[in-house]
């Protein structure tokens, strides 16, 4: 299938590795121009130059609050930046919630205000949010977190209500359990200290928080990107302001 995106521009936050960067590769394969972002310079130009052979890629590093403002106008925008940890609840200090919502939300508030206006002016756009089910099903030990993909949902369907009768679309990727960059270092890091496989540690988290997960294994960041690209399709008109699951069946409610 042609998704149409020959031509078009994207740019993408916190896509030097993980979920962003196979949306990155995705969207190159598809034909499209890649702006790809992350704060370390070296590690950027690395990614770059692994994306390079599929199609005209150029790194914009920087903190998102910084560069915002800075990025050209660009057809397709996708808000993936995003920390994560484990904490508990109690533990957590202002200071640590105020940095998860200023880099997880306010990252995409800021780049939709900079990049939004152009696209409903030249009436066509495609905003795309990476949140998580973790927005849906709250985990203990990562409320902060959740929060942030809680809010997400809402920027998200509320962008979305400023799309009326234009060719602009705003959706939400709920994303189930990744191994992503992130997630595999911290996994091995811990098998490491445990003196264990990190296939077999890996296995055994999955199992324990995820019981209910119909995939019943990790998702790989490249499933998350298929869906991404083709929300960045011309033909994906007809779906706005949605929040489209690829979960792996973690979640288990209807809508």
């Amino acid at each position: 299938m042609d998704l149409q995106l020959k031509g078009k521009t994207a740019f993408i936050s916190g896509s030097s590795q993980g979920i962003g960067f196979a949306i990155a590769e995705q969207l190159l394969r598809e034909g499209a121009s890649v702006f790809i972002n992350g704060r370390n310079e070296e590690k950027l130009q690395q990614a770059v130059a692994q994306l390079q052979p599929l199609g005209p890629v150029k790194g914009i590093a920087g903190d998102i609050a910084v560069i915002a403002d800075q990025i050209p106008p660009v057809d397709i925008l996708v808000n993936n930046v995003g920390i994560f940890d484990l904490k508990s609840f109690f533990d957590l200090t202002d200071e640590e919630w105020l940095h998860f919502f200023n880099v997880n939300v306010m990252s995409s508030v800021r780049l939709s205000r900079a990049l939004m206006p152009a696209m409903l002016e030249n009436n066509w756009g495609r905003i795309i949010f990476i949140s998580s089910e973790s927005g849906v099903n709250i985990p203990a030990n990562m409320i902060h977190y959740g929060m942030t993909k809680t809010a997400m949902l809402s920027i998200s369907r509320g962008l979305a209500q400023l799309t009326k009768g234009t060719a602009v679309t705003v959706n939400t990727i709920l994303g189930g359990p990744t191994y992503s960059d992130g997630v595999k270092m911290t996994i091995e890091a811990i098998a490491a200290a445990q003196d264990l496989s990190a296939e077999v540690l890996k296995e055994n988290i999955f199992a324990a928080t995820n019981p209910g997960s119909l995939l019943q294994r990790f998702l790989q960041p490249s499933e998350i990107a298929q869906l991404a690209t083709y929300l960045a399709s011309p033909l994906s008109i007809a779906t706005n302001g949605a929040a489209l699951r690829a979960d792996g069946g973690v979640l288990n409610t209807i809508l």
